[in-house]
């Protein structure tokens, strides 16, 4: 269970990932050796489970992003098993959720441009096994992306 003093430094930690050790520990109040156990315990419990660089993908020239909606033939036993193993092989899917109702799986698939996209869909999203149905939703704009707890 989380305390207080758990709480502050994970609030501190996400507000400012590249803060330095000591940084960190004195902004969220505690010592150095402190924040070390401190953290050391929360990566231990799999709480903290580490930190990520965020690449902003049009920067490198991924103007497209879709996300695909793909229902999945559930008479077939090991088909989510197979469908996500070789979603997980198109370099292009950034992102896989898979979900219970009449969607299964949603595929968050980036490309250079519309035409990379209908290449990428038609030679390894419609290869993909046990699909009965996937609809396209185009991304437009991104209004809010925050992976910050209201810790």
């Amino acid at each position: 269970m989380l305390d207080d003093t758990d709480r502050r430094i994970l609030r501190q930690y996400q507000a400012d990932p590249d803060l330095t050790g000591q940084e960190l520990a004195e902004r969220a109040g505690v010592t150095a050796a402190t924040l070390t156990r401190r953290l050391e315990r929360l990566r231990a419990s799999g709480i903290l489970k580490g930190a990520q660089a965020v690449i902003d993908w049009q920067a490198l020239g991924y103007a497209v992003e879709v996300s695909l909606r793909v229902t999945l033939d559930k008479s077939r036993p090991q088909a989510f098993e197979e469908f996500t193993a070789a979603a997980r092989k198109v370099p292009e899917v950034v992102e896989i959720q898979t979900f219970l109702g009449q969607v299964d799986v949603r595929l968050s698939v980036i490309a250079r441009d519309l035409g990379h996209y209908q290449q990428l869909y038609r030679e390894k999203i419609l290869a993909l096994p046990h699909m009965t149905d996937v609809e396209a939703l185009m991304h437009i704009a991104r209004i809010k992306y925050d992976e910050r707890l209201p810790l």
